[in-house]
Parts: structure tokens; sequence; C-alpha cells
């Protein structure tokens, strides 16, 4: 890198709907998902250096496990590039949360190194690398609201949802291998065939509303015997007033669509009141005139 310092902004999402269709011969599920970005951010400085390095706020976050080292290495060795780079993570989106924090980050840090470096990747190229690096890398490559499907590597962008406001909820409940876990503990009886995914893709596409009962997470069947303490998390966010509350991701985090501003910026102060940690969030897309991969 030769040029001045810049950032990158990595988003988090929220899945409007995950569905599993059931497990692969390779040990992954196929998956169908509206994920949403929403304006909760970590945020990535780029900055000359001589060599590969990364530093955090969350200083136990900087090692080599970290995707956004993950992300540098590989582009290295798909490139061949040799330059320098120093990566400056600033974590706001909760950990291990559902929000899909890490893959985000390290879908920031592809988009930043091909500036940096100054790289042509073919998109089919940036896309392997991603699907490599996590399965919801891929979508965050090009962010804003898309229907995810099979591991998370066929990403159909879709128009703006006609949605605006979004509280997360984020228990701060640990669960060692989580998604790992969160699979095995899936059982073919909450498998489905896409069809909720697709018929909310359908009406995003054709302009109408997006009613909260369309959301649906397959998780949710099996969270909270997962996640001690998050049954009471979820009664507590219906308490304030959010009638459908679903997981995101693999959980623990819950959200749920706030019919405006005002109400949602109640839910998140009454949750915070009892100790919770929770964000008023805005859905967010990029600009339009970003390229997008491929």
């Amino acid at each position: 890198m030769t040029g001045p310092e810049f950032q990158i902004q990595a988003h988090a999402k929220v899945n409007l709907t995950l569905e599993v269709l059931g497990r692969r011969p390779d040990g992954y599920h196929n998956l169908v998902s509206i994920m949403q970005t929403v304006d909760l951010h970590d945020r990535l400085t780029f900055a000359p250096a001589a060599g590969l390095e990364l530093a955090c706020n969350v200083p136990e976050l900087e090692g080599e496990a970290n995707l956004v080292w993950k992300a540098m290495c590989a582009v290295q060795a798909a490139t061949e590039a040799k330059h320098g780079i120093r990566i400056t993570l600033e974590k706001r989106i909760p950990t291990a949360a559902g929000l899909g924090g890490g893959s985000s980050d390290a879908a920031a840090a592809l988009r930043g190194l091909m500036r940096a470096w100054n790289l042509a990747l073919s998109g089919d190229a940036l896309m392997r690398i991603a699907l490599d690096l996590g399965s919801d890398v891929p979508f965050f490559l090009y962010e804003g609201t898309a229907l995810v499907q099979g591991r998370g590597e066929n990403v159909v962008p879709l128009p703006r949802a006609h949605m605006d406001w979004i509280v997360v909820l984020a228990p701060e409940i640990q669960l060692d291998g989580k998604t790992g876990q969160m699979f095995r503990l899936i059982s073919p009886e909450d498998y489905s065939r896409g069809v909720l995914s697709h018929k909310l893709a359908g009406r995003i596409r054709a302009g109408s509303d997006m009613p909260p009962q369309f959301m649906f997470n397959a998780f949710d069947s099996i969270a909270d015997r997962a996640f001690p303490g998050l049954a009471a998390c979820r009664s507590a966010f219906k308490s304030v007033g959010a009638r459908e509350v679903v997981l995101s991701g693999a959980g623990p985090s819950l959200i749920a669509i706030a019919p405006s501003r005002e109400i949602g910026l109640a839910w998140q102060l009454l949750l915070k009141s009892r100790g919770m940690r929770a964000f008023l969030c805005r859905a967010w897309w990029p600009d339009p005139a970003r390229a997008l991969p491929g």
C-alpha cells in the first residue's frame, strides 16, 4: 500500500428468514435466507506498513484466528502480492451473536485490500476466497437486501425492502462451537423447502410491505434449549411491545421490526433499563454505484 490511509465500515446483518433445507454430502447444510444489513457497524482502517499487521480495540481478537487476518493471507496467496498493510479493526458489533460481525469484517477487508493493493481479482475468484473464509462472507460483498441460498455462495440481490427500524437484543450468552452445536441440535423435522423465504422475496421484488409475521428462523425451535436464559430474554422483548421476535442467524441475538423510530427507541430503552444489551438499528443499503462482485 502506497496511498494514504482510508476506512471502510463493516455492517452487521439480520436474518429476516432462515430456512434449513437439509444436510449436504460434504457435511454442510443447504439454507435459504433473506439477509439485511443494518447501520450497526465495525470500522476497518487501512494504512501502509512493511508487512501484514492487525490491531483491534478488543486485544483478544488480534490473533491469526481473526477472519481479517485470514483474509489478508488469502488475498496474498491468491495474488502473490508482496505488499504490506496495517488494518486496525474497531469492533462495535457483538461477537458470536448471529449478526455476522466477523464475516462482515472479512468482506470489508477483502474490499479494502483490492483498493489498497490495486488488485483486479475476478468476481468469481473473490467469491471463492470469501466462501473459504466463511459461509456468510459472500453476502457481505453485496450487502443490502439479498436472498442467500446453498451454503451461502448463491447471493441474489433484492430491491430495497419496505422496512426501516429494527431492534436487536443481543444477550451476552456464550455457547462454545455455537454454529456447529445448533446444526447438530436441529432435526429433519425442522427442515423446510424454502417456501417462506421465496414468498417474502417475491413481496420485496413486487414492492409490497414486509409484515413481521413473514419473519422466520428454523433455529428458533431449539434456541431456548441451546442458550440458557434466552427464553426469558424473548419474553422480555415481547413484554415491551414487540409482537414478532425471531432469532438472527444461529443466535443468540433476537430481532423485531419496529413500526417507527419512536416505538423502536422505546423498546430499546425499556430493554436497556432491565440490564439487557439492545440496539436500535436502521436497515442499511450500500451506494447503488458500488460495483458488485462478478
